[in-house]
């Protein structure tokens, strides 16, 4: 798989505004729509694909702008009213729904890919074969705060090295789940590690050091895997180390860090006619190119039910508030939905 880096489409978006302003009858600043889309890093990159591909598909008079703020920050856009759809790598939770609620913003909870959370090394790291829960559960609970600073520390045969860790902050629905899967508790971690919302810089600390282990959506590791290794994680049952691609995600034996990956779409921003569009092409169009960036797309089936679940106007989430580990794509579209 390969995978288009964010700043040659961020930079391709910005051309086609330019070129679009300064040729004349396509439209001017003040006569184009804009649709507005913030949130999760790891959706970002789908984001922005399928926002370059909908311009690019007739549509020169909508402006399709994608901010990166991490999962919590688009929760908190999206619930102020500032942007019509929010990029989630975790399901929004009680406190998102209920500012939501207060502020009176009612949304679609819309899958649109599976994603692996995969752990990384530098390519120099000689030492790390594969790895437990348990191994990420010493290296990244609370407990482990200034305790837990060598690689020996975590297993003795491994050198008596710092530990340097690279991880999302709390912000980040990556970090919610990852901590939720590991230490069985969303958000307990340790504080004393490099933390960023922007996994390009993750991808920066792993790769310039010896010692780095770090942890982020597939697609910033597919883009880089010249320049780091992705660590096995081994079977609870003793089988064996599963790496994360396509097959494993979908045959489910790469657990528990693969997770669904949403839009929620803002209710009166649908009734827009250019919104609607957009959200249907996302549907639609958007498979082929979540394959494109790295992830995995949903089968055909579960694409049709979100399209119903758009037309026929299905608000809320499925998920009640409440953080999980290791749900199915068919689960999560046979739920019924909560506001």
């Amino acid at each position: 798989m390969t995978v288009a880096p964010a700043l040659t489409r961020w930079i391709g978006l910005t051309l086609g505004a330019i070129a679009l302003a300064a040729c004349g009858g396509s439209g001017s600043s003040d006569d184009m729509s804009v649709i507005r889309i913030d949130g999760s890093s790891t959706v970002f990159p789908i984001a922005e694909a399928v926002a370059e591909e909908f311009q690019l598909a007739g549509n020169s008079r909508v402006r399709v702008t994608v901010g990166l703020s991490g999962t919590g920050g688009g929760f908190k856009k999206l619930c102020r009213g500032e942007t019509d759809v929010a990029n989630a790598s975790r399901p929004i939770l009680t406190e998102e729904m209920e500012k939501c609620r207060a502020a009176g913003i009612k949304y679609l909870e819309l899958p649109i890919a599976f994603d692996a959370i995969t752990i990384v090394v530098n390519p120099a790291n000689d030492w790390v074969k594969s790895l437990t829960i348990d191994d990420l559960k010493k290296m990244w609970e609370p407990a482990a705060q200034g305790q837990i600073t060598t690689w020996n520390q975590v297993r003795a045969e491994w050198p008596q090295t710092r530990l340097m860790l690279f991880g999302p902050g709390a912000d980040s629905g990556t970090f919610d789940y990852f901590t939720e899967a590991v230490a069985h508790k969303a958000k307990a971690s340790r504080g004393d590690y490099t933390a960023s919302e922007d996994d390009n810089v993750l991808v920066q600390g792993v790769e310039n050091n010896k010692n780095a282990l770090g942890y982020f959506g597939f697609a910033y590791y597919a883009g880089h895997k010249d320049r780091m290794r992705a660590v096995p994680i081994e079977r609870p049952d003793g089988g064996g180390g599963v790496l994360p691609d396509i097959d494993t995600v979908i045959d489910g034996s790469y657990q528990p860090l693969s997770r669904p990956l949403f839009i929620y779409v803002k209710e009166s921003s649908l009734q827009r006619p250019e919104v609607r569009k957009f959200i249907e092409f996302y549907l639609t169009e958007g498979p082929k190119l979540v394959q494109e960036v790295g992830f995995v797309p949903l089968p055909p089936e579960a694409t049709q039910v979100a399209l119903d679940h758009v037309r026929n106007n299905r608000l809320g989430t499925v998920f009640g508030g409440i953080p999980e580990v290791g749900v199915t794509i068919q689960d999560v579209l046979s739920r019924e939905a909560t506001l």
